[in-house]
């Protein structure tokens, strides 16, 4: 019998808990072995260890992973400011690495990180853009594909957080940490780039009820591809009834509608739609959510099986040595629209005024 492939999980906090759990749950399956718990707060990785039975070895930092050999494969979810070190160092002592969004935190920061993974480990990132791993998303991309609503022109792509991000939370700024999936999802869904972008933010409710500090709690990112294509992009951390996901894709012929909110989510319902006056569906899917449970991240009960089948793909590349389906460059490519959108926002604000009635 083929020994399991041995992993580690870098940082436990609210990220790096959703991804550890379904990393142990794949250890009960016979996909890995949990080889290493790593955190500062070593307590914390115990209490995990405790709760789940993990028998990995617990550690406090990366240097002591780097050090101790125990794995070749490992899932970073430390904060942003982190991800570069933690991933540079990893990857020079051979390993291949999960790494949670975003690359850097900047724009320099991923260009030039990008630069030296693409000159000496091309193949050892793989960015968590879970959405790409969405049973929902991916039968709706199929339904694009395949022309059932005609040629697209518009691409819709939501997300709302039910609350303010956490007390303490690092944040680049609401585009650059909540928007990047749903540009990502548009970038996926087109294989295009787009050669515009405008941004607009509002700092309106939420901002108040944390110590978080973030550029905006509510914004809206447009881009343009050529004149055929538009994307928009709504985030914001004020949608108080609960969380909200939501894409729609607009052909020519009619459209396809992937989630709508429910204060009580476990279906994501994708659905396409012929023109006006049709009354025939054209296509219907429904796709269990996941299952987060009491103090679990609200994400979880909509990404819980993407983040999941995110992680097995990483096992089963690291396991057979083949190339990861998502490389540092697709997180720059996000991060160049938003920044692009984030610029013109400022042109914009530096020259806008509104004139007194």
């Amino acid at each position: 019998m083929a020994e399991l492939l041995p992993v580690a999980i870098v940082g436990l906090g609210r990220m790096g808990w959703v991804h550890a759990t379904h990393l142990w749950r794949l250890e009960q399956a016979g996909l890995c072995r949990v080889a290493a718990l790593v955190d500062v707060d070593t307590e914390k990785a115990m209490r995990f260890a405790s709760r789940s039975g993990c028998r990995g070895q617990v550690m406090g930092s990366v240097d002591e992973l780097a050090e101790s050999g125990v794995c070749k494969a490992a899932m970073i979810v430390t904060p942003t400011a982190l991800h570069r070190e933690h991933a540079a160092k990893l990857v020079k002592t051979g390993h291949r690495v999960l790494l949670e969004k975003p690359l850097t935190g900047s724009l320099s920061g991923d260009k030039e990180f990008c630069e030296e993974l693409d000159r000496d480990h091309p193949q050892s990132v793989m960015l968590a853009f879970q959405r790409r791993f969405d049973a929902a998303l991916g039968y709706a991309r199929e339904l694009m594909e395949a022309g059932t609503v005609g040629k697209v022109f518009k691409i819709y792509s939501a997300l709302e957080d039910s609350g303010p991000a956490p007390n303490g939370y690092q944040s680049d700024g609401i585009l650059p940490d909540m928007s990047v999936h749903n540009v990502d999802e548009i970038l996926w869904l087109t294989g295009r780039m787009p050669d515009r972008a405008m941004a607009v933010g509002s700092r309106i409710y939420s901002h108040l009820l944390t110590t978080c500090q973030e550029d905006f709690d509510d914004a809206m990112l447009y881009m343009w591809f050529g004149d055929d294509l538009l994307g928009q992009v709504q985030v914001t951390r004020n949608h108080v009834s609960g969380y909200r996901v939501e894409s729609i894709l607009y052909g020519d012929l009619g459209q396809i509608q992937i989630g709508r909110f429910d204060q009580r989510p476990g279906a994501i319902v994708v659905e396409a739609f012929g023109k006006r006056g049709s009354e025939d569906t054209l296509a219907r899917k429904i796709f269990p959510g996941g299952k987060g449970g009491p103090g679990a991240p609200e994400f979880v009960d909509r990404f819980g099986p993407a983040y999941k089948r995110e992680v097995e793909v990483f096992l089963e590349c690291c396991a057979n040595d083949t190339p990861f389906p998502t490389s540092h460059r697709d997180g720059l490519h996000a991060q160049q629209v938003i920044a692009a959108g984030m610029n013109a926002l400022k042109r914009a604000s530096d020259g806008f005024e509104v004139a007194n009635a």
